[in-house]
Parts: C-alpha cells; structure tokens; sequence
C-alpha cells in the first residue's frame, strides 16, 4: 500500500462484553481487539467497496480468527478523497 493507518479502538470498547455465542467467540472487553485500518492501494483501484472490504479480510483472516472482534476498514485508491 501507499499508505497504511492502523488505529487501535480498543479502549472504545471497554466493558463491553458478549458471550461467544456468536462466531466471533468470547470477548471480555480487555486487551487489544478493535482497530480500524485505513490503507490507501493502487490495488483497490477499479474495485467496489464490497471487493476493497474483502480483499483487506482476506488478508487479515488469520488476525481475525486470534482475537481481533472488531475491524473497521477505510479503503482507497490513489488519488480518491479520503475524510482522513
């Protein structure tokens, strides 16, 4: 990527708690679990935002099956506005 942000959002989230009746499993609402990526790539371009979304979860899959509960991805090609 050109440019890549990753923000932790954890402490936003603190108290929360679920079970793990979902399929994301058990979150007690400590430790590093939140983030939001921002990620600007030439790969994206040509891409909707559905495809940009998946590509990043793909990659990230591995992230997301150890204990990442929450990503928030803002994804951009080159040369797109971007509010950040």
């Amino acid at each position: 990527p050109e440019r890549l942000v990753i923000i932790n959002e954890s402490h936003l989230h603190a108290g929360h708690h679920h079970s793990g009746s979902d399929h994301h499993g058990a979150f007690d609402g400590t430790g590093e679990t939140h983030f939001r990526v921002r990620i600007v790539s030439p790969s994206f371009a040509g891409m909707s935002r559905i495809e940009r979304h998946r590509a990043v979860n793909e990659l990230l899959a591995d992230e997301l099956k150890a204990g990442v509960h929450a990503l928030a991805i803002e994804p951009a090609a080159p040369g797109e506005q971007t509010p950040w």
